[in-house]
This record gives C-alpha cells, structure tokens and sequence, in this order.
C-alpha cells in the first residue's frame, strides 16, 4: 500500500495537467500580443498591448464604473435567465410528456427560435420601450430554446420499458416526473443550461448594444464611438471571463450530480 503522500506526488502531474495545460496558449498570444506592440509591428492605437488594457481595467475599477456596470448587466441576465430558462424547462417537460402537445405548440416555437436576436430587437423597443422589460425579454428569448429543446430530447430518448415498469409499480404522474424523467433527462438538462447561460449572455450584449444607458454593453458601445480601443477590449474581455466562470460552474455542477456515469474519458 502506497501512503498519502505518495498518492499525491503520483497525482500532482495530472492534476497540473488538467488544470494548467489550457493555460499555455492563451499565456504565449499575450507574450507575443505585447512583444509586436511594443516593436510597432502591430498598431497599438487598433490593437492595444496587453499591459495598456490592464492599465485601463485597472483605471476603470478605481473609478467605480466596473462594478456599477456590472452589477446591472449580471442582474439582466440573470433574470433573463431565469424567466426563459424555467419557461424553456417547463414547456420542454410538457411537450416532452405529451404528443398533443408537441403538435400544439413545438411548431410555433421552432419558427420563433429560428428569428435572430438582432431582427426582434427593434420590435421589442417598439413594444416595451428602451426599458429594462425589453432588454429582459431578449435576454429571455435566447436563453428559453436550449433548455426547451434539451429537455424535450431528454425526455424522448429516456428507454420506453422504464416507463412501462413506472405504470407496473403504479407510479404517479408527479412520482413518474421526480423518480424517473428528472434523473433520466438530468445530463440533457444540465446541458440545456449550460447553453442557455451562454446564449443569455450573448443576448445581454445585444440588448446592451441596442438601447441601454448603463450596463457592460453599454460601456463598450460608448468607448467605441469615443475610439477607446483598450476599453473595448477591456469589456470584450469581462465578458469572456464571467461566460467561462458560468461556464465551469455548470461543468463542476454536471461532474457532482452525474459522477455515476462512467463515460469515455478521452
């Protein structure tokens, strides 16, 4: 038997391997990003190094607005989120459970999911204003469908003689849902939620670039047209990283719930 100690020595490489192997790329564009900045190759005032944008992060922290612009953009999406994901996880279930409704309402949604964020948001302003309803409702639209359609899939491929053996053991409708569907659909629904997180996301840039007078959309937009190329980055950036830490977030959650799947490895 091998003590402690050595078990962790032994697993210390993989554990490094995993954890920091992604690293080495996005490290070596930075090196080289800053190295051709500084010799002029590429043009700072369209590319800033990445030291200018750090300093221009750093400025925007100090000043205040990054926490009050992205205080309003995470509440956006969030709530945004919720409406549409928990409707998108409600009809999915339904129209999952039940064929009739499938042909009711399956075809109207799948026309809906197909309209790009950028043609209703105009329609949206119309109707509700630039307030915030607007920018929810976008955020709600993008963030309904993967969930809806992943549960509905979830719920189809779950194998037809478990349902059989559910109405042997005389299982209730809300007995059948909590006992067999949830657990059976859970990988297709933590799925659903992970797109739905990362396409309420992109949708809150959209309603931010459209209308909005505050916001992370809103900063970027208004350093554009003041040609603060370092700000810019400096958002596209903010947003890249809370997309991945919401991202990882739902990977972490999907590894706790589903360790009893012994899958493919890689």
């Amino acid at each position: 038997m091998k003590s402690v100690n050595e078990q962790v020595l032994l697993r210390s490489p993989l554990y490094l391997n995993k954890y920091f192997l992604g690293w080495i790329f996005p490290i070596a564009f930075l090196v080289l990003w800053q190295f051709l900045g500084q010799l002029d190759i590429i043009s700072t005032l369209l590319f800033p190094t990445p030291l200018m944008i750090a300093e221009t992060f750093i400025d925007l922290v100090s000043s205040g607005q990054f926490f009050e612009h992205l205080n309003i953009s995470i509440i956006r999406a969030l709530l945004g989120f919720l409406i549409g994901g928990g409707l998108g996880l409600l009809f999915g279930v339904l129209v999952g459970l039940s064929r009739k409704t499938e042909k009711v309402v399956d075809p109207t949604f799948q026309m809906i999911r197909m309209i790009p964020h950028l043609a209703v948001a105009p329609l949206f302003i119309l109707w509700f204003g630039i307030g915030e309803e607007s920018k929810v409702l976008l955020i709600a639209k993008g963030a309904f469908f993967p969930l809806y359609i992943n549960t509905y899939l979830g719920i189809r491929n779950v194998d037809h003689k478990l349902f059989e053996v559910t109405r042997i053991l005389q299982f209730s409708r809300a007995k059948q849902i909590t006992k067999l569907i949830i657990p059976a659909t859970m990988p297709h629904i933590l799925m659903g939620l992970r797109l739905s997180l990362g396409i309420a996301w992109l949708g809150l840039v959209v309603a931010e670039l459209m209308a909005a007078t505050s916001g992370l959309g809103y900063l970027m937009s208004d350093a554009r047209q003041f040609g603060q190329t370092a700000l810019v980055f400096v958002v596209i950036i903010i947003f890249a990283v809370i997309g991945k830490l919401t991202d990882s977030f739902v990977q972490l959650l999907e590894n706790r719930l589903l360790s009893w799947r012994d899958n493919y490895q890689g």
